[in-house]
């Protein structure tokens, strides 16, 4: 019998060209895509889908064409934020045509396959013991065919929220060769402070670009300032978003939270922030700047709630 450093060349799979083809097929579909956003936390709990669901409406409504990748495929949520939840996902030639929320959000999810509520994400196997042993590599392939499989159309901006940690974002680095900007969400805590910064690393080696740092719930916590650890990390500190229950309500209920609510403090906070994050990219665009964000005493002067 051979082992696998007897067999010369790939033996035969071609696995080289697979992946090549792979790779080329996920180029040519994010091709009308202008601008690649993930929103990490490192941390769970901190209201990182909320806010992103907010700001995909946020720069719906002011006039960008807009998709959303939920690309926590154990825990996806994006399609019960986004109101689409038991949409039927369409199949043609040009790939799979994903819902799309009133304001013409289209939205992927894994919350689209499952069969049931109660229905976990399980991974093929030969056992479910071994399953973790390809877990990493089988959700990574994952993520590339719901980027790759999905007919994106042209959108201004594609916003992928990515799970809490930091592993899944070196992988989506790797699958769009870098071309991701990155907003990092925190709560005032010193726990969620103490993962932040080391999920600002993982960022900053993995090669993407960041775009700022949001702090969450930012009311309802007596934490550290995350403004000062912005300034600490250098990191461009983009804004606060207070603690509502009426946000919490709206993801609940699959409603836009920022027309149902214009008024209110967190709603006009997101709203500025989007616009922070929007003029950050058409900049980054026109400059071909690879830099991180904005310098972070320019954006916390005019960000929401300094």
């Amino acid at each position: 019998m051979k082992r696998y450093k007897d067999i010369v060349g790939d033996g035969g799979s071609n696995i080289v060209g697979q992946v090549q083809a792979q790779q080329a097929h996920l180029e040519r579909r994010l091709s009308g895509v202008r601008h690649l956003v993930a929103v990490v936390s490192g941390k769970g709990g901190v209201g990182k889908s909320s806010l992103c669901g907010a700001l995909a409406c946020c720069w719906a409504l002011d006039g960008w064409r807009v998709g959303v990748l939920d690309a926590d495929l154990n825990g996806p949520s994006m399609a019960k934020i986004l109101g689409v939840r038991g949409a039927q996902l369409t199949m043609t030639e040009e790939g799979v045509i994903p819902p799309q929320t009133p304001l013409g959000v289209k939205v992927m999810s894994m919350d689209l396959l499952l069969p049931s509520d109660a229905a976990p994400l399980t991974w093929a196997a030969p056992t479910q013991q071994e399953a973790h042993t390809w877990r990493g590599i089988t959700e990574a392939n994952a993520i590339r065919e719901f980027l790759a499989d999905t007919d994106w159309g042209a959108l201004d901006v594609l916003v992928l929220d990515l799970p809490p940690g930091t592993d899944r974002l070196a992988t989506v680095v790797s699958l769009v060769s870098g071309h991701v900007s990155t907003l990092i969400v925190t709560i005032p805590s010193d726990v969620s402070q103490l993962v932040v910064r080391r999920s600002l690393t993982a960022i900053r080696q993995a090669g993407a670009r960041l775009l700022g740092l949001v702090e969450n719930m930012a009311d309802l916590f007596p934490g550290p300032d995350a403004k000062a650890m912005a300034r600490e990390a250098e990191v461009a500190f983009l804004g606060r978003v207070p603690f509502d229950r009426a946000l919490a309500a709206a993801a609940d209920q699959g409603r836009v939270f920022v027309t149902g609510s214009p008024e209110s403090p967190a709603a006009r906070a997101l709203v500025e922030i989007a616009g922070l994050i929007r003029t950050d990219l058409e900049s980054h665009r026109e400059t071909g700047d690879s830099t991180s964000g904005a310098a972070p005493e320019e954006t916390t002067r005019g960000g929401p709630n300094p």
